[in-house]
């Protein structure tokens, strides 16, 4: 069996759902990061950034769009000590600007994964995977990328076990 580890970025304070914005303890990716840790026996790793996005959503969209423009690779508190025991990584993200937040690639291009298998998992209201996959695969040479899942943000909190039947399928 596979060794396997859930890195994740989660927003908490103020998301958008269907019918506007509303402001949550938990964001929802952090559900479905916890959820496939759990199915799977994965170690858990929150990406977390130096400087903290706004809590305002629309505050954040705007600095989402920048680090997206400049390609930025925004700095991160901490680094999984040791990723070679792993075989495969689940990259749990919500969406933004097409693709996965600009703190994700910090975290993925500070290792050499060739050989590893990166499952992407997004989190979004409508816009798919979009670009999501496709960036991570150039931001991972060597790595074995998987099709990944994408789920809507709202339904995250309530769908363990949709969520866990897939991970064990991808794991």
């Amino acid at each position: 069996m596979a060794k396997c580890l859930t890195v994740y970025y989660s927003r908490k304070g103020e998301n958008f759902f269907p019918g506007g914005i509303k402001s949550v303890e938990k964001g929802n990716t952090a559900y479905a990061a916890e959820y496939i840790a759990k199915a799977v026996g994965a170690d858990l790793f929150e990406v977390d950034t130096v400087k903290p996005h706004a809590e305002n959503y629309r505050a954040c969209c705007g600095e989402a769009v920048v680090e997206a423009k400049s390609n930025a690779r925004p700095e991160i508190k901490s680094f999984v000590d040791d990723i070679t025991p792993y075989d495969t990584i689940f990259v749990c993200y919500p969406c933004w600007c097409g693709t996965a937040p600009m703190c994700i690639f910090t975290f993925l291009e500070h290792y050499d994964l060739t050989g590893k298998k990166i499952v992407p998992l997004c989190t979004n209201e409508g816009s798919g995977l979009a670009n999501s996959v496709a960036d991570i695969e150039r931001s991972c040479p060597g790595a074995i990328i998987a099709p990944g899942l994408s789920i809507r943000g709202h339904k995250c909190a309530e769908s363990e076990a949709e969520l866990a039947a897939w991970a064990m399928e991808n794991q």
